[in-house]
């Protein structure tokens, strides 16, 4: 199935290193706290994204990684970042934090008017992996000062450094796999050779995030490492999770994964039952809602089904792949939902956005973030899921909510392309229903391209589902789960708000004269005209989108979910053949 996508953004160097250069000045104008600690953890993501682009500019030139200034300089900063992160970690967010006096200098040596292609690391964007973790769990690997740690980009390039600082190791050098995802190598050049190999008899801890599907990744450099005389025995993985490769992984690959220790610490064991008070992800809540009354209730992985007011058998299914972790935090006041949503930019840029809907009063208020998680007051109110509703009423504040997120959310980066949609659409489309239904629908989006000039990417919701949606006792409804779908782990990205109408138009069931009534809505909120042909394509590409999404699913379930899972497919798929059939409305 193609449902997902990999988010890039391009920046220019120089850019990017002013704007670090103000945050590190900012960083020490800020009291002790986790805001700080935050921030700083947010200055060593954003150099590894420097030194990452820079790196695989400098690939792309050359066709192989090899020993560079911006290899160089680049780990060395990198290095002195996460020796603060580590410093500050183990004392609590506490006391001074001294930026040593060359690191401006480092940051300036990597100046440079490239423009550079900077991948979002979804560990930090999706996925709650910190920095932290690598630090604990470097600290007890065991691992000496002379291992020689190697970052997978992109997320890697930062990580090893967290790596390397907390066993007192020297920098740590960056490499890219490429070829094709279960299969992937490297390509060094002579001179990283030589100080990745300087001495064959230390240990080599190659860190990233997952593994995924094939784990290939890190097996491509493990195997390089072989290949150059490295014994097994000395090489060291740290993860992002604890599990085994997935199903695509080589039988080699498989193998040496379970022969060698990988290292290790999972998000509860730093947040939730960490060894410093400081550490616990309720200390950074309190601050901001005060005392809790109780634990954290952990609502992740389709666990916040549990509050809906209908029995397990009414549930909405649930995607654990796409599933932020998210706690209850409960206090006097009430409950609060603490979410996490992102490392990095991404967590303030998140924070903006949810707080613009509130204001709006289109989504929950929110009181803040506390490094990674946002923080939303929990509104206990029914869901529209089987309610029953004004369907009036209905068109008209999704309309004014859609309406608002094309004025005022502009799209921060541009999704799939149309013509990467509608392709997207013919493969799943052959995927689950064959090559004759995917030819038809094929021949119904043929002219697709038409309407690439009419397109104009906004930050849109993405996911309209009913079960989203909040209603009261008086009928007012109010969006959840706004402010992060278009930017997620998928293909889909930021779209023309078509895209919305499409969604809401299929997920509610809209006749075609309510559809209409839905995109004048939201035309006229907007000031400008959606194309009804172009909301009729989106909704072929959605259908197929949604029908991918449910039916791959099932592969990361439990037994219990999957009937829910076949069910919603199912529902997509009637609707797809429906309108390839040609008697939808």
């Amino acid at each position: 199935m193609l449902i997902y996508g990999d988010a890039k953004r391009f920046e220019r160097a120089d850019a990017i290193g002013a704007a670090i250069a103000s945050e590190l000045q900012a960083l020490a104008r800020q009291p002790p706290g986790v805001d700080r600690h935050a921030a700083l953890v947010r200055i060593l993501i954003r150099v590894g994204e420097l030194v990452q682009g820079l790196c695989d500019a400098e690939f792309d030139s050359v066709g192989a990684d090899d020993f560079s200034a911006a290899q160089d300089c680049g780990g060395r900063l990198l290095l002195d970042l996460a020796q603060l992160v580590a410093h500050s970690w183990r004392q609590g967010f506490r006391g001074p934090l001294l930026v040593p006096s060359h690191v401006p200098t480092l940051l300036r040596s990597l100046k440079s008017p490239l423009p550079l292609c900077v991948k979002e690391a979804e560990g930090y964007a999706f996925y709650a992996l910190y920095p932290e973790s690598y630090i604990e769990a470097a600290a007890c690997s065991g691992l000496a000062a002379d291992t020689v740690v190697i970052g997978i980009r992109s997320i890697g390039t930062s990580l090893s450094a967290a790596v390397a600082a907390a066993i007192g190791a020297r920098a740590p050098v960056s490499v890219r796999p490429i070829g094709h995802p279960f299969q992937r190598r490297i390509g060094v050049g002579p001179g990283l050779t030589e100080r990745i190999l300087a001495d064959r008899t230390a240990n080599f801890a190659i860190v990233d995030e997952g593994p995924g599907l094939s784990g290939s990744s890190f097996g491509g450099v493990a195997d390089w490492l072989e290949e150059h005389g490295v014994s097994e025995k000395r090489i060291h993985f740290f993860p992002g999770h604890g599990g085994a490769l997935g199903p695509q992984a080589s039988d080699r690959h498989r193998k040496r994964w379970e022969a060698r220790p990988r290292h290790f610490v999972d998000l509860d064991d730093l947040v939730l039952r960490p060894s410093l008070p400081a550490h616990r992800l309720e200390s950074w809540i309190r601050e901001l809602v005060g005392p809790l009354v109780r634990p954290l209730e952990d609502l992740s992985g389709g666990a916040w089904r549990r509050m809906l007011p209908v029995e397990e058998s009414g549930w909405p299914p649930a995607d654990r792949r796409f599933e932020r972790r998210k706690f209850l935090a409960h206090t006097a006041d009430g409950p609060w939902l603490v979410k996490f949503a992102g490392l990095g930019e991404t967590g303030p840029r998140k924070l903006a956005k949810a707080r613009l809907l509130a204001e709006a009063d289109l989504a929950p208020p929110v009181v803040g973030l506390c490094h990674g998680f946002l923080v939303q007051k929990w509104i206990s109110a029914g869901r529209i899921e089987g309610a029953k509703f004004d369907r009036a009423k209905l068109i008209g504040h999704v309309g004014r909510y859609l309406a608002f997120r094309a004025r005022h959310l502009p799209a921060a980066v541009k999704g799939a392309s149309l013509s990467e949609l509608c392709a997207m659409a013919v493969f799943n489309t052959e995927a689950v229903l064959g090559a004759e239904a995917a030819s038809r629908l094929k021949e119904r989006i043929s002219d697709a391209g038409h309407f690439d000039a009419v397109v104009m990417p906004v930050d849109t919701d993405n996911r309209l589902h009913r079960w989203e949606w909040l209603v009261d006792g008086h009928g007012i409804l109010m969006k959840t789960d706004s402010i992060d779908h278009s930017a997620a782990h998928d293909l889909v990205g930021c779209q023309d708000i078509a895209w919305d109408i499409a969604g809401a138009s299929i997920e509610f069931e809209l006749s075609a004269e309510e559809r209409s009534d839905l995109r004048a809505a939201v035309s006229e909120g907007c000031a400008r005209a959606v194309s009804r042909e172009l909301q009729a394509i989106l909704e072929i590409c959605y259908l197929a989108f949604q029908l991918g999404l449910w039916t791959s699913a099932k592969a990361a379930s439990d037994e219990e979910e999957v009937p829910r899972l076949e069910a919603t497919a199912t529902r997509y798929a009637q609707s797809l053949m429906r309108i390839i059939d040609g008697q939808a409305e």
